[in-house]
Protein backbone atom coordinates (compact mmCIF):
# COMPACT_ATOMS: atom_id res chain seq x y z
CA UNK A 1 0.00 0.00 0.00
CA UNK A 2 1.42 3.29 -1.19
CA UNK A 3 1.44 6.02 1.53
CA UNK A 4 0.88 9.91 0.41
CA UNK A 5 3.88 11.70 1.98
CA UNK A 6 2.44 14.35 4.31
CA UNK A 7 0.66 17.70 2.63
CA UNK A 8 1.73 16.16 -1.03
CA UNK A 9 -2.00 16.72 -1.92
CA UNK A 10 -2.71 19.85 -0.41
CA UNK A 11 0.60 20.96 -1.81
CA UNK A 12 -0.45 20.15 -5.58
CA UNK A 13 -3.63 22.15 -5.26
CA UNK A 14 -1.75 24.98 -4.27
CA UNK A 15 0.63 25.18 -6.84
CA UNK A 16 -2.41 24.94 -9.22
CA UNK A 17 -4.38 27.38 -7.86
CA UNK A 18 -1.32 29.92 -7.75
CA UNK A 19 -0.58 29.04 -11.53
CA UNK A 20 -4.02 29.59 -12.43
CA UNK A 21 -4.28 32.95 -10.33
CA UNK A 22 -0.84 34.16 -12.60
CA UNK A 23 -2.56 32.95 -15.95
CA UNK A 24 -5.34 35.61 -14.61
CA UNK A 25 -3.10 38.23 -13.59
CA UNK A 26 -1.02 37.70 -17.14
CA UNK A 27 -4.12 38.24 -19.05
CA UNK A 28 -5.25 41.14 -17.15
CA UNK A 29 -2.05 42.73 -17.18
CA UNK A 30 -1.67 42.06 -21.23
CA UNK A 31 -5.47 43.66 -21.47
CA UNK A 32 -4.29 46.94 -19.62
CA UNK A 33 -1.27 46.63 -22.03
CA UNK A 34 -3.32 47.02 -24.76
CA UNK A 35 -5.79 49.11 -23.44
CA UNK A 36 -2.52 51.77 -22.59
CA UNK A 37 -1.56 51.37 -26.09
CA UNK A 38 -4.81 52.30 -27.44
CA UNK A 39 -5.37 55.27 -25.48
CA UNK A 40 -1.83 56.33 -25.82
CA UNK A 41 -2.68 56.16 -29.96
CA UNK A 42 -5.78 58.16 -29.25
CA UNK A 43 -3.65 61.00 -27.08
CA UNK A 44 -1.53 61.09 -29.78
CA UNK A 45 -3.69 61.78 -32.66
CA UNK A 46 -6.00 64.39 -30.30
CA UNK A 47 -3.02 66.13 -29.56
CA UNK A 48 -2.17 66.15 -33.47
CA UNK A 49 -5.41 67.12 -34.35
CA UNK A 50 -5.34 69.78 -31.56
CA UNK A 51 -1.62 71.58 -33.51
CA UNK A 52 -3.60 71.51 -36.75
CA UNK A 53 -4.86 75.13 -36.90
CA UNK A 54 -6.36 77.35 -40.07
CA UNK A 55 -5.28 80.21 -40.72
CA UNK A 56 -7.11 83.16 -42.73
CA UNK A 57 -5.78 85.22 -45.61
CA UNK A 58 -6.73 88.28 -47.38
CA UNK A 59 -5.51 88.66 -50.60
CA UNK A 60 -5.59 91.32 -53.23
CA UNK A 61 -7.52 89.67 -56.46
CA UNK A 62 -4.52 88.97 -58.59
CA UNK A 63 -2.84 86.93 -56.42
CA UNK A 64 -5.71 84.21 -56.14
CA UNK A 65 -3.92 82.03 -59.22
CA UNK A 66 -0.25 81.98 -57.42
CA UNK A 67 -1.46 82.31 -53.81
CA UNK A 68 -3.72 79.10 -54.21
CA UNK A 69 -0.58 76.71 -55.08
CA UNK A 70 0.94 78.19 -52.33
CA UNK A 71 -1.48 77.72 -50.33
CA UNK A 72 -2.00 73.96 -51.15
CA UNK A 73 2.46 73.22 -50.62
CA UNK A 74 2.26 75.19 -47.06
CA UNK A 75 -0.86 72.88 -46.39
CA UNK A 76 0.69 69.54 -47.04
CA UNK A 77 4.10 70.90 -45.26
CA UNK A 78 2.32 71.81 -42.08
CA UNK A 79 -0.78 70.64 -42.01
CA UNK A 80 -2.33 72.90 -41.18
CA UNK A 81 -5.59 74.82 -42.97
CA UNK A 82 -5.43 77.77 -45.21
CA UNK A 83 -8.91 80.36 -45.75
CA UNK A 84 -8.37 82.68 -48.51
CA UNK A 85 -10.45 85.84 -49.56
CA UNK A 86 -10.06 87.37 -52.76
CA UNK A 87 -11.08 90.99 -53.41
CA UNK A 88 -9.92 94.53 -54.20
CA UNK A 89 -7.47 95.65 -51.94
CA UNK A 90 -9.47 98.34 -51.08
CA UNK A 91 -12.62 96.83 -49.84
CA UNK A 92 -10.10 94.01 -47.68
CA UNK A 93 -8.21 96.87 -45.79
CA UNK A 94 -12.05 98.79 -44.90
CA UNK A 95 -13.41 95.09 -43.59
CA UNK A 96 -9.97 95.01 -41.54
CA UNK A 97 -10.25 98.11 -39.94
CA UNK A 98 -13.85 97.15 -39.31
CA UNK A 99 -12.73 94.13 -37.55
CA UNK A 100 -12.67 90.88 -40.17
CA UNK A 101 -11.28 88.09 -38.88
CA UNK A 102 -8.40 88.42 -40.75
CA UNK A 103 -4.96 87.45 -39.62
CA UNK A 104 -2.88 88.12 -42.90
CA UNK A 105 -2.85 90.64 -45.26
CA UNK A 106 -1.65 90.66 -48.66
CA UNK A 107 -2.35 94.24 -50.67
CA UNK A 108 -1.84 94.94 -54.18
CA UNK A 109 -0.16 98.42 -53.54
CA UNK A 110 1.14 100.05 -50.45
CA UNK A 111 -1.51 103.15 -49.15
CA UNK A 112 -3.80 100.65 -48.09
CA UNK A 113 -1.05 98.75 -46.08
CA UNK A 114 -0.36 102.27 -45.01
CA UNK A 115 -3.81 103.00 -44.13
CA UNK A 116 -4.19 99.73 -41.80
CA UNK A 117 -0.81 100.77 -39.98
CA UNK A 118 -2.42 104.06 -39.33
CA UNK A 119 -5.61 102.58 -37.76
CA UNK A 120 -3.14 100.67 -35.54
CA UNK A 121 -4.71 96.93 -37.64
CA UNK A 122 -1.60 95.13 -38.61
CA UNK A 123 1.41 94.64 -36.70
CA UNK A 124 3.93 97.01 -38.04
CA UNK A 125 6.99 94.64 -37.28
CA UNK A 126 5.84 91.84 -39.34
CA UNK A 127 5.41 94.22 -42.98
CA UNK A 128 7.18 93.17 -45.76
CA UNK A 129 7.61 93.82 -49.42
CA UNK A 130 6.83 90.62 -50.85
CA UNK A 131 6.32 91.08 -54.70
CA UNK A 132 6.22 93.27 -57.69
CA UNK A 133 4.13 92.87 -61.03
CA UNK A 134 3.48 94.84 -64.23
CA UNK A 135 0.87 96.90 -66.30
CA UNK A 136 -0.21 95.78 -69.56
CA UNK A 137 -2.81 96.48 -72.25
CA UNK A 138 -5.28 93.14 -72.78
CA UNK A 139 -7.46 92.02 -75.91
CA UNK A 140 -9.05 89.10 -77.01
CA UNK A 141 -6.59 86.27 -77.82
CA UNK A 142 -5.18 86.72 -81.05
CA UNK A 143 -5.62 90.46 -80.79
CA UNK A 144 -2.53 92.46 -82.47
CA UNK A 145 -0.19 94.08 -80.59
CA UNK A 146 -0.67 98.07 -80.39
CA UNK A 147 1.22 101.16 -80.29
CA UNK A 148 -0.34 103.15 -76.69
CA UNK A 149 -0.34 106.40 -77.94
CA UNK A 150 -2.94 105.17 -81.04
CA UNK A 151 -4.82 103.25 -78.19
CA UNK A 152 -8.13 106.02 -78.73
CA UNK A 153 -7.78 105.24 -82.16
CA UNK A 154 -8.24 101.46 -82.05
CA UNK A 155 -10.59 101.33 -79.48
CA UNK A 156 -12.67 103.57 -81.32
CA UNK A 157 -16.14 103.45 -79.98
CA UNK A 158 -15.50 99.97 -77.66
CA UNK A 159 -15.27 99.60 -74.01
CA UNK A 160 -12.25 99.41 -71.61
CA UNK A 161 -12.38 97.47 -68.53
CA UNK A 162 -10.78 98.69 -65.49
CA UNK A 163 -10.57 97.89 -61.78
CA UNK A 164 -12.18 100.94 -59.82
CA UNK A 165 -9.61 103.77 -60.76
CA UNK A 166 -10.34 105.52 -57.25
CA UNK A 167 -9.96 102.92 -54.72
CA UNK A 168 -8.43 99.60 -56.07
CA UNK A 169 -5.12 99.44 -56.89
CA UNK A 170 -4.88 98.37 -60.38
CA UNK A 171 -7.73 101.16 -61.41
CA UNK A 172 -5.48 103.16 -59.60
CA UNK A 173 -2.19 101.93 -61.69
CA UNK A 174 -4.04 102.11 -65.09
CA UNK A 175 -5.22 105.51 -64.25
CA UNK A 176 -2.00 107.17 -63.57
CA UNK A 177 -0.64 105.46 -66.76
CA UNK A 178 -3.48 106.79 -69.01
CA UNK A 179 -2.89 110.59 -67.44
CA UNK A 180 0.93 110.34 -68.00
CA UNK A 181 -0.25 109.25 -71.56
CA UNK A 182 -2.40 112.13 -71.71
CA UNK A 183 -5.09 109.92 -72.90
CA UNK A 184 -7.26 110.01 -69.56
CA UNK A 185 -9.68 112.46 -70.49
CA UNK A 186 -10.55 111.05 -74.05
CA UNK A 187 -11.19 107.50 -72.46
CA UNK A 188 -12.45 107.89 -69.48
CA UNK A 189 -16.45 108.11 -70.86
CA UNK A 190 -15.66 104.60 -72.17
CA UNK A 191 -13.87 102.90 -69.04
CA UNK A 192 -16.27 100.29 -67.80
CA UNK A 193 -15.09 99.79 -63.74
CA UNK A 194 -15.27 96.50 -62.23
CA UNK A 195 -14.79 95.59 -58.38
CA UNK A 196 -11.49 93.82 -58.65
CA UNK A 197 -9.16 93.62 -61.36
CA UNK A 198 -10.24 89.64 -62.08
CA UNK A 199 -13.38 91.20 -62.54
CA UNK A 200 -12.20 93.86 -65.36
CA UNK A 201 -10.16 90.45 -66.55
CA UNK A 202 -13.20 88.88 -66.92
CA UNK A 203 -15.16 91.42 -68.16
CA UNK A 204 -12.48 91.06 -71.45
CA UNK A 205 -12.14 87.26 -71.56
CA UNK A 206 -15.62 87.25 -71.67
CA UNK A 207 -16.13 89.73 -74.51
CA UNK A 208 -17.96 92.26 -72.74
CA UNK A 209 -15.19 94.59 -73.07
CA UNK A 210 -12.91 95.23 -76.37
CA UNK A 211 -9.98 96.04 -74.11
CA UNK A 212 -8.68 96.14 -70.34
CA UNK A 213 -6.01 97.43 -68.33
CA UNK A 214 -4.53 94.56 -65.90
CA UNK A 215 -1.40 92.90 -64.14
CA UNK A 216 0.49 90.99 -66.55
CA UNK A 217 0.35 88.19 -64.06
CA UNK A 218 -3.73 88.34 -64.58
CA UNK A 219 -2.96 88.06 -68.47
CA UNK A 220 -0.97 85.22 -68.04
CA UNK A 221 -3.35 83.62 -66.19
CA UNK A 222 -6.07 83.97 -68.32
CA UNK A 223 -5.51 81.88 -72.30
CA UNK A 224 -9.10 83.65 -73.57
CA UNK A 225 -6.64 87.26 -73.67
CA UNK A 226 -3.38 88.56 -74.93
CA UNK A 227 -0.93 91.18 -74.05
CA UNK A 228 -1.34 94.34 -76.68
CA UNK A 229 0.64 96.28 -75.00
CA UNK A 230 2.68 96.82 -71.74
CA UNK A 231 2.63 100.03 -69.93
CA UNK A 232 6.17 102.05 -69.47
CA UNK A 233 6.40 101.69 -65.56
CA UNK A 234 7.68 104.93 -65.09
CA UNK A 235 4.24 106.16 -66.20
CA UNK A 236 2.80 104.67 -63.03
CA UNK A 237 3.43 104.30 -59.21
CA UNK A 238 5.85 100.86 -58.56
CA UNK A 239 3.07 98.41 -58.31
CA UNK A 240 4.30 96.21 -54.94
CA UNK A 241 2.29 94.23 -53.02
CA UNK A 242 3.68 94.26 -49.09
CA UNK A 243 2.17 91.79 -46.61
CA UNK A 244 1.56 91.57 -43.00
CA UNK A 245 0.03 90.08 -39.96
CA UNK A 246 -2.96 91.08 -37.95
CA UNK A 247 -1.93 92.11 -33.98
CA UNK A 248 -3.47 88.97 -32.79
CA UNK A 249 -2.43 86.23 -35.62
CA UNK A 250 -1.59 83.16 -34.46
CA UNK A 251 1.62 81.64 -34.64
CA UNK A 252 0.78 79.46 -37.64
CA UNK A 253 0.04 82.88 -39.03
CA UNK A 254 3.27 84.17 -38.58
CA UNK A 255 4.84 80.54 -39.81
CA UNK A 256 2.89 80.64 -43.21
CA UNK A 257 3.53 84.62 -43.64
CA UNK A 258 7.31 83.40 -42.98
CA UNK A 259 6.49 80.70 -45.84
CA UNK A 260 5.48 83.59 -48.49
CA UNK A 261 8.91 84.62 -48.61
CA UNK A 262 10.54 80.78 -48.69
CA UNK A 263 12.25 79.47 -51.62
CA UNK A 264 9.08 76.98 -52.49
CA UNK A 265 6.72 80.01 -52.31
CA UNK A 266 8.73 82.45 -54.06
CA UNK A 267 9.20 79.61 -57.19
CA UNK A 268 5.53 79.19 -57.50
CA UNK A 269 5.10 83.28 -57.53
CA UNK A 270 8.14 83.82 -60.06
CA UNK A 271 6.35 81.38 -62.36
CA UNK A 272 3.15 83.05 -62.08
CA UNK A 273 4.95 86.12 -63.27
CA UNK A 274 5.52 88.13 -60.18
CA UNK A 275 8.84 89.74 -58.90
CA UNK A 276 10.00 88.33 -56.43
CA UNK A 277 10.99 90.99 -53.60
CA UNK A 278 14.69 90.80 -52.11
Amino acid sequence: MTRKRPGTGLAAVAVQGGLGQSAVMLGCLARSVRWCHLVGVLVFLACGAARAEEVTVFAAASLKTALDEVATGWEATTGHDLRAAYAGSSGLARQIAQGAPAEVFLSANTAWMDWLEAEGAIDPVSRRALLGNRLVLVGPTGAAPLDLSGLTRDLGEGRLAMALVDAVPAGIYGRAALENLGLWAELQSQVVEADNVRAALALVALGAAQMGIVYGTDAQAEPRVAVRAEFDPRSHPPILYPAALMPDASAAAAAFLTYLSGPEASAVFARHGFTVMP
